[in-house]
């Protein structure tokens, strides 16, 4: 009896202690998801996804990632064991067009990128990154376990920390980040999969049934990404909350996507995700859609009617949005699919270039030395941009430091051999790779004049590396990642981020003419270089094989045979195996056989010869007595 009562005490406490954790962690944590979307000037279709979890939790306190609502618990556990300050992912398949689309919400190179910020209490950072790699390259079924110190570097200037941080922190932890990238990352279904169970409401109601894979990835443009960081919970910001952003980033072309042969750019929603919303997540405080109404695209019409449209002015431009509250279509009309037509179905509107491009290309030729160039287009007819300009080069690159060149044009030189304007960067920081151990690391800050061109140059040299290093399609080439140029833009022209220290999308609605240093700060990266590396016949080894194996069997072989083998006299007639005695039966019988059918053949052929021979005896006896008779006579 008293054990009975004393399991129902323990049950009761274990409900109300549930309840109570329950309860207080109903207003501990919020979720909110959204989608924006753009028509570009070119025809094509821009969506961006952006699901984000804000947990009121300090970074770094003894009771962090304990109780886990809304918060992924795999994610939180990872980030918690290795002491994450910031962590920063992203997977992407193509390139931005930066020319003509503009700036995304969020900018990617192509394949893998990670960077992290581990906290002050980490001691070897070193470990702790290789450790943590190895387990988000499992979370996200991604070859991320190739990143390892070969391609690892330490940020100076770039990759500032994007969250709250104290000055502190800055001065004397600033070698706590890690950087790293993998160009050559293929991205695919298998990282879209775990990327999805981390939502609250996984894929079966909300913004994320539009997820469909077939869709996706049959795309020009895709990235996703998964970004974490402690921000502000109050404007003061005198307490810290927790934020976890994830982003899917998604371009599309109406034409080839639909297969329409009248060249129209109209789409549905339905076409363009395969699917249509038709509930809201229970457990998101925000879901709602935005259209940007006039961002270069020609004039269009767009049904069913929004919620609202908003006119937002951003520095010096104004821009209209184009607002959906999901759950309320959801909830009158049971579904939302948008209906978008154009009025005209040429080009769209000629917009302004942005006001920072960049294009890096390789010079040189042959296999032995080569070069590097980037060109960077400052766009602004009036003022100067500030950027920073990061190169990670592989250590079997070998790069010449003293053949860097900064230099300027008025405008582009149709010979890329001559020089320009020198000019001097405001910061330098080199570190010089070592072969198999670290790579090249190169980071500038430069400013640039107004509308001009500049070129940052330098050479390098090409490394024959060992037969085992080269991987199974050696003559594809090399990937160099591509460069990252970090600026603040004086205006926004062609910018839809959010401000820095925004959490979710609907900051965009409202108007903006702050001049902060992160009012307008934009990060972009070029393309990747393909680099052909001096690579030996690989079927070199395989004939020597082949030829040696040869020649060791025919001459070798022979001759050990001859000079080992023992040579003793062998009857075989005295030595009758089972298989020796049935063959020769089997021999006999056929012998046999093959007499006794020729001799049965031999008598009617004897019987025949005495048949003629005693015909012949009869004609001679007649005519001896006719001759005789005569003869007497």
């Amino acid at each position: 009896m008293a054990s009975s009562s004393g399991l129902l005490i323990a049950i009761v406490i274990f409900h109300l202690v549930g309840l109570k954790s329950v309860s207080s962690s109903d207003n501990v944590d919020d979720f909110h998801e959204e989608l924006f979307i753009r028509n570009l000037q070119t025809g094509h279709v821009y969506a961006h996804f952006k699901f984000t979890t804000l947990w009121n939790q300090t970074l770094g306190a003894d009771d962090a990632f304990k109780h886990f609502h809304l918060f992924p618990k795999a994610l939180g556990e990872v980030l918690h064991a290795f002491s994450v300050r910031e962590l920063h992912l992203s997977l992407t398949q193509g390139s931005w067009r930066h020319e003509s689309w503009g700036y995304p919400i969020v900018d990617s190179p192509n394949g893998a990128e990670l960077w992290v910020w581990f906290m002050d209490k980490r001691q070897n950072i070193d470990s702790a990154w290789m450790e943590l790699i190895n387990v988000l390259s499992g979370m996200f079924c991604a070859s991320l376990n190739f990143l390892d110190m070969k391609t690892t570097i330490v940020p100076n200037f770039s990759f500032r920390p994007q969250g709250v941080t104290t000055a502190e922190y800055d001065r004397w932890f600033s070698k706590n980040v890690r950087y790293a990238s993998l160009p050559r990352e293929n991205v695919c279904t298998e990282n879209l999969t775990p990327w999805k169970k981390l939502l609250p409401c996984g894929v079966k109601t909300g913004l994320s049934t539009l997820l469909n894979a077939l869709k996706l990835y049959d795309a020009s443009y895709h990235s996703l990404s998964v970004r974490f960081r402690p921000v502000c919970m109050n404007s003061a910001c005198s307490e810290t909350r927790i934020e976890l952003s994830q982003t899917l980033s998604v371009v599309f072309n109406p034409i080839v996507a639909f297969g329409s042969s009248s060249g129209k750019f109209d789409w549905t929603m339905k076409k363009l995700f395969g699917r249509m919303i038709t509930s809201s997540c229970p457990l998101a405080t925000t879901s709602a859609v935005y259209i940007d109404m006039n961002h270069g695209a020609p004039e269009f019409t767009v049904r069913p009617s929004p919620t609202k449209f908003v006119e937002a002015t951003h520095g010096s431009e104004t821009v209209h949005y184009a607002y959906y509250n999901v759950p309320d279509f959801v909830r009158s009309n049971n579904v939302l699919n948008l209906d978008l037509k154009f009025r005209d179905q040429t080009h769209g509107r000629k917009v302004l270039p942005p006001p920072l491009t960049a294009t890096r290309f390789q010079t040189g030729y042959g296999q032995a030395t080569g070069g590097i160039a980037c060109i960077i287009y400052n766009n602004h007819p009036t003022k100067e941009i500030v950027i920073s300009y990061l190169e990670v080069i592989p250590w079997f690159i070998r790069t010449y430091f003293h053949t860097l060149k900064v230099e300027h044009f008025q405008s582009l030189p149709m010979d890329i051999r001559k020089s320009g304007i020198e000019l001097k960067p405001l910061q330098i920081h080199y570190h010089p790779g070592k072969d198999r151990q670290r790579p090249y690391h190169l980071e500038l800050v430069v400013r640039l004049p107004a509308s001009s061109i500049t070129r940052i140059s330098f050479e390098f040299e090409r490394q024959l590396l060992k037969w085992t290093e080269y991987p199974p399609d050696a003559n594809h080439g090399f990937y160099i990642g591509s460069a990252v140029i970090g600026a603040v833009l004086p205006d926004a022209q062609n910018v839809t981020a959010p401000l820095q220290s925004s959490s979710t999308l609907a900051t965009l609605l409202e108007s903006n003419n702050s001049t902060s240093e992160d009012s307008y700060f934009t990060r972009l990266y070029t393309v990747p270089l393909l680099v052909s590396l001096p690579t030996p016949d690989f079927s070199m080894p395989y004939n020597v094989i082949c030829l040696a194996c040869t020649v060791i069997a025919i001459a070798f072989g022979s001759i050990h045979n001859l000079t080992t083998r023992r040579f003793v006299y062998f009857d075989p007639s005295k030595h009758k195996g089972l298989l020796t005695k049935i063959k020769e039966k089997v021999k006999q019988v056929f012998q046999r056989r093959k007499t006794e059918q020729n001799k049965g053949s031999q008598e009617p052929q004897e019987t025949s010869v005495k048949g003629t021979e005693n015909a012949e005896t009869r004609e001679t006896q007649h005519s001896i007595p006719l001759g005789n008779f005569d003869t007497e006579q």
